[in-house]
């Protein structure tokens, strides 16, 4: 079976930093626009809050657990086109080390919250980095990432 349409993955970690979740129902909206077959991965209480965000799914179609979706990665059942992880903590940038070399593809590191500089200084695989020192106003950050996704105007 030929795979038509590119797939993306989006990967959140714990939602502490509110900015994580309007970057992903933004980045989401912007996915869908432009034809990929997204899925959102996380931990329950992160998929919660996007549940409640869009019970419609006018946004987010496909949400799964983000254990789950890493031991997809390692098994090679999930192979998707591009993966943008969330960073806001050690936590999040040990997550996105290991994933980074679970996945070829293109790699996008989201980093955000009061420490964001000091994170993205600790990057040590290669990706696009978007930082910004964003905890509640993602406008900036939402801003490197249209121009790292090519979405600006």
């Amino acid at each position: 079976m030929i795979r038509q349409q590119k797939e993306a993955l989006i990967m959140l970690g714990c939602p502490e930093i509110p900015v994580q979740q309007a970057l992903a129902l933004y980045a989401a909206d912007r996915f869908n626009d432009d034809g990929w077959d997204l899925t959102i991965a996380g931990n329950g209480a992160v998929l919660n809050l996007l549940r409640v965000s869009d019970p419609k799914k006018v946004y987010i179609r496909k949400m799964m657990d983000l254990e789950k979706c890493i031991d997809e990665l390692s098994a090679k059942e999930r192979a998707p086109d591009l993966c943008m992880v969330c960073i806001h903590n050690d936590a999040g940038l040990s997550y996105a080390a290991s994933i980074r070399y679970l996945f070829e593809g293109r790699f996008i590191a989201l980093v955000f919250g009061r420490d964001a500089e000091a994170l993205a200084a600790e990057i040590d695989f290669p990706c696009d980095p978007v930082v910004d020192v964003a905890v509640h106003n993602p406008g900036k950050l939402r801003r490197k990432l249209d121009e790292v996704m090519k979405w600006a105007a």
